[in-house]
């Protein structure tokens, strides 16, 4: 059976009217209408309110609204239909003008080695749809109002019982708190610390630049501390005067370095000595391939100790799910953060992944991720061992990327600019050093395809043969 189309369904629009003016108002109303059209600010065939809708909105009688349309159906501007409604004639609309945008120089890679780039195409939609039903069926009404600063507690608790599972931590519900991602919780904290007469932040040395510069805009010192085999160097940062650390203790970020039974009770007498604190971000720990899970060091001084951990690694970036466990002192001052930076993060997309994790998709979404993940570290492990065999890998029992150590004659710039030429994306470690470091890459592979991995290496090795191959200028 046909369906007939009507103007009941169209938006409102806006008409300015002047009601002082000499100009009469179905002239105005078609001024307005005509010139939205004329600017592309009304598309071709876009249905306009009815002349009894448009005139409730205005204040005006249907009169006024009938005359102003009948004098742009005439003009040509709209065309009405059978059915009672309007719209925007296709010969008198024109398009918006596109902005001019200048082109990115050396364009993009074809294979991108870039880190943090999880298998977004694995996502497990049906898994994900089956929790967005389920909250949007059972959901009170309530539950949509504002939240607690702190976050939806059927996901605090849900995470909770995970991570004390999983990760061997020692949390509570009423010491956890969902952010935006790692990025808002770690901003958040870096604010509060600064507040509270936290002056010095230690920063494994190499480490993740973005977070020095979150740190200066809060107003804290970062300074670096060398990382070692067994993780950071705790002699170091007894002499750097730090206040508090930052370890990525599972897996360090970018070297992989696993921390040690012994530097872990280290940092954890650091902190109780000094009355400091660590925060410990767990960006990957769930992927590991070649060695026993660590429990997290949050599990060994829950009151020394800022646990961090994201669904972005896990599950996809776009979700914008992180969440932090907190001491007990820092509960309140982060709530009140949160509350006044965004008013808490979307409430659905909370409840959703509390249904996800509680009913072992998060899971069973992992145990299928690590075979995945495992094949494509083996294949650009073997790649490299065949055709670059100087490059040395290091880090390679767990998470999502791999690092390089690159030979005396090879430059960072120059092998990632050859790389670039054929269309390959690869990069270097120096932004990662507060102090100047060893040369190397950082190979992302979790958003790659065995074959791209494949043809990535191959045309990795083409680009430093041709380095190798060019005379340097002294």
């Amino acid at each position: 059976m046909s369906r007939s189309r009507t103007s009941s369904g169209a938006g409102e629009l806006l008409v300015p009217l002047r009601r002082d003016s000499t100009v009469p108002l179905h002239q105005q109303v078609a001024r307005g209408i005509r010139d939205r059209i004329r600017q592309g600010l009304l598309p071709a065939d876009a249905v306009v309110p009815s002349t009894r809708a448009l005139a409730a909105d205005l204040g005006l009688s249907r009169g006024v609204v009938v005359e102003a349309y009948q004098q742009l159906v005439a003009e040509g501007y709209l065309v009405s239909r059978t059915g009672g409604y309007t719209q925007v004639a296709p010969a008198a609309a024109r398009e918006l003008p596109v902005p001019r945008t200048e082109p990115m120089s050396g364009g993009s890679p074809r294979i991108d080695f870039r880190y943090s780039r999880p298998d977004v195409s694995q996502f497990p939609r049906a898994a994900w749809l089956r929790s967005i039903r389920k909250v949007l069926t059972e959901t009170p009404h309530d539950r949509l109002a504002y939240l607690d600063g702190r976050g939806a507690i059927e996901l605090r608790e849900a995470l909770a019982a995970y991570l004390n599972r999983v990760r061997g931590t020692s949390a509570r519900a009423e010491n956890l708190l969902i952010s935006n991602g790692f990025a808002q919780g770690s901003r958040l904290l870096l604010q509060v610390l600064a507040a509270s007469g936290f002056r010095r932040l230690a920063v494994e040395d190499p480490s993740d630049d973005e977070l020095r510069a979150v740190a200066a805009a809060a107003g804290l010192e970062a300074v670096g501390v060398p990382v070692l085999d067994s993780g950071v160097d705790v002699e170091a940062l007894e002499r750097s005067g730090a206040d508090v650390v930052l370890v990525t203790a599972a897996h360090q970020f970018p070297t992989g370095a696993v921390t040690s039974a012994q530097t872990r009770a280290a940092l954890v007498d650091w902190a109780g000595r000094r009355d400091a604190l660590i925060v410990e971000d767990d960006y990957d720990a769930e992927y590991r391939y070649d060695r026993e899970p660590i429990g997290a060091i949050q599990g060994l001084a829950p009151d020394r100790v800022v646990y961090a951990g994201t669904a972005s690694k896990t599950l996809a970036p776009g979700l914008r799910l992180g969440w932090l466990i907190l001491p007990a002192h820092l509960v309140e001052a982060m709530s009140s953060a949160k509350v006044v930076d965004d008013r808490g993060s979307s409430v659905l997309d909370q409840l959703t992944f509390a249904d996800f994790v509680a009913r072992g998709e998060f899971d069973r979404h992992l145990r299928r991720m690590r075979p995945r993940y495992r094949r494509l570290r083996d294949t650009l492990v073997d790649r490299l061992a065949e055709q670059l065999p100087d490059l040395r890998p290091v880090g390679i029992s767990a998470g999502l990327h791999v690092t390089t150590w690159l030979p005396p004659d090879l430059s960072e710039q120059a092998v990632a600019q050859a790389a670039l030429e054929r269309g390959v994306g690869v990069y270097g470690l120096a932004p990662y050093w507060v102090d100047a470091g060893p040369a190397g890459l950082v190979f992302g592979y979790g958003g790659l395809t065995e074959q791209a991995v494949v043809e990535g290496i191959d045309a990795l090795a083409a680009a430093v043969a041709a380095v190798r191959s060019t005379p340097s200028i002294d």
